[in-house]
């Protein structure tokens, strides 16, 4: 078995209201050293046998991220 991590996250033109409601939180929390907050997700498919990238690219171009307003990035992870 082999899986495959997609991380989406909107394009850096686009507006990230969650991540600017973090980075807004963060002084509260004594934190003031950080300048930007961006947020996305995190998405893991499991392959039987080797890891497909090329599936996977297009499983995350069709399907799991809009590529209006979103990148992705795609790797093999580790089976633990």
């Amino acid at each position: 078995m082999a899986r495959v991590v997609v991380d989406v996250m909107l394009k850096p033109e686009i507006l990230d209201p969650q991540g600017q409601a973090v980075a807004n939180a963060l002084p509260r929390l004594g934190v003031t050293d950080v300048s930007s907050v961006r947020i996305g997700r995190r998405i893991e498919i499991e392959f039987e046998g080797e890891a497909d990238l090329d599936r996977a690219r297009e499983i995350a171009d069709k399907l799991l991220a809009n590529p209006v307003i979103e990148d992705f990035d795609i790797r093999v992870a580790e089976v633990a």
